[in-house]
């Protein structure tokens, strides 16, 4: 199995696991190896180090009791994959609880906001006009793009 980096168009970064090199390069070709984020076909292939399994045991090297009088480490902010899988996350969360009415949205979210229907999470399309009159008639919505990898069923 190779794990390799990738990075697609836009500029997300993720992992591929493919059988072997030529699997890849196929896959690539093929248009099949696309950004879990937003679908770019547009991937390329990342330079990475390389793993070595090195056999025999190592002598741990002793590590120094931390010093008091030390200054505490500057935190570094959040990097850009955390945060890619956060939102990841989130997105997996809404659509686990929610329905998909699909195009139904607007008339189903004015059915359960005028109490013709029951109160329940909802998730579908609906046209920047369309939301534009339901936000006239007091109906929160909220736009939310839906990446590719997670439009289809679940593996």
């Amino acid at each position: 199995m190779k794990v390799l980096n990738l990075r697609c168009g836009q500029d997300h970064a993720f992992e591929g696991w493919f059988g072997s090199e030529d699997d890849f390069q196929d896959q690539s070709r093929r248009g099949v190896v696309q950004c879990p984020l937003c679908g770019d076909p547009a991937v390329m292939r990342l330079p990475s180090a390389p793993r070595l399994n090195l056999s025999g045991a190592r002598a741990e090297s002793p590590v120094a009791p931390p010093d008091p009088s030390a200054e505490a480490p500057a935190r570094r902010p959040a990097l850009p994959a955390a945060l890619q899988a956060a939102w990841m996350e989130a997105v997996a969360h809404v659509i686990k609880h929610t329905e998909d009415v699909g195009e139904r949205f607007p008339e189903e979210a004015r059915r359960i906001h005028y109490g013709e229907s029951a109160a329940r999470g909802i998730r579908g399309q609906a046209s920047a006009e369309q939301r534009a009159e339901l936000a006239d008639e007091g109906i929160e919505v909220m736009p939310l793009p839906l990446p590719e990898a997670l439009k289809g069923p679940a593996h």
